[in-house]
């Protein structure tokens, strides 16, 4: 019988893949960010959505060739919720595989994931470190300034705000609203 792990059971599924710091933070940075989505939009499955965001990326450090694909292999293998596994996969939707996003908890995680890159990266260039004293302002600046934090397709969170029907302005401050509310659990 498949299953949703909770968020500390992803977190150690997430763990088991990837040893590299950076990605367990982006997952845990993606967990919170959907859990903070799930409050609004589906305030009955926040940890559903939590271990979501923190699976997303499962395979990305031991096959980034087979991203998504390799993925649904792992997940299955782990007889993980088949809901749970077209969530993961579906954010790599035009870029590695064509598994589209449905629901809106997918259409967030396509539209936030890339999403939070450039947020955490804009952050890193602030005198504070932190997004917590980040402004909208500040954060579109850096968006349009193609340079910075150049992988991160502005492409696909466009994409993902017209996914959802949001403005990008929308898109770009409920996310970094959503990390300032992570920002003190994980150092944002």
């Amino acid at each position: 019988m498949s299953y949703v792990p909770t968020p500390e059971e992803a977190l150690e599924i997430l763990k088991k893949y990837n040893k590299e710091e950076f990605h367990i933070h982006h997952g845990q940075v993606v967990g919170g960010v959907m859990e903070y989505f799930a409050r609004q939009y589906d305030p009955e499955r926040c940890e559903f959505w939590k271990s979501v965001g923190i699976l997303h990326d499962l395979d990305f450090e031991m096959y980034p060739e087979e991203h998504c694909k390799k993925e649904q292999q792992m997940m299955r293998e782990m007889d993980l919720d088949e809901e749970l596994i077209h969530a993961c996969v579906s954010h790599g939707y035009g870029l590695v595989i064509d598994v589209k996003p449905e629901q809106t908890m997918e259409k967030i995680l396509f539209a936030t994931d890339e999403l939070t890159g450039l947020i955490g990266a804009a952050a890193l260039m602030r005198p504070s470190k932190s997004v917590s004293d980040m402004e909208l302002k500040s954060l579109k600046k850096k968006f349009k300034d193609k340079r910075f934090a150049a992988g991160c397709s502005r492409e696909v969170i466009r994409t993902g705000a017209e996914q959802l029907g949001w403005e990008l302005d929308e898109l770009l401050e409920k996310t970094l609203d959503a990390m300032k509310d992570l920002a003190p659990e994980l150092g944002l």
